[in-house]
């Protein structure tokens, strides 16, 4: 089988931009609060449309860098780190969120995920600086969405 992750990106940006538009389009229609007299700022299908708007220019930027880089065929390495991904995505959403605080399982996915990727490329005399780095972004990025979400958004979280 051959592998041609030009045309995969052009399709993918292609799906990722009907998908963000469908969430331009459905944070656009959704509901209003004005009848309980609260700020048309704070309307519920805001952060879709921004999202949505977003996901739509990064498909956009995909599709042109699939026309403008010159591709290669993907290497063992690739399909290990995609079932890395997927493996770690799940047990982040089955089994962390549903058994510890959202920070704590937050601070283990983030500090995980940028290990599998960082790790083996570090010197061995390193290690230790870069494993230090990882649990302290791990710990400040579990920190920033958890204010962002519990603070910006007013959301409870698990």
């Amino acid at each position: 089988m051959r592998f041609d992750s030009a045309i995969a990106d052009r399709v993918t940006a292609v799906v990722l931009f009907a998908l963000g538009g469908a969430m331009l389009w459905g944070g656009f229609v959704m509901d209003r609060l004005e009848i309980r007299q609260i700020h048309p700022a704070s309307i519920p299908g805001l952060v879709p449309m921004i999202l949505g708007a977003a996901m739509m220019l990064c498909a956009a930027l995909l599709a042109w860098s699939a026309t403008s880089a010159e591709r290669k065929k993907p290497d063992e390495g690739s399909w290990r780190n995609f079932a890395f991904t997927a493996v770690w995505s799940c047990f982040f959403a089955v089994v962390l969120v549903s058994r510890i605080p959202f920070a704590a399982a937050t601070a283990i996915y983030v500090a995980g995920f940028a290990g599998w990727f960082m790790l083996p490329d570090t010197p061995s005399a390193s290690r230790l600086k870069v494993t230090v780095l990882i649990i302290g972004f791990g710990l400040v990025t579990a920190l920033a969405i958890s204010s962002l979400f519990r603070y910006g958004f007013l959301v409870r979280l698990p």
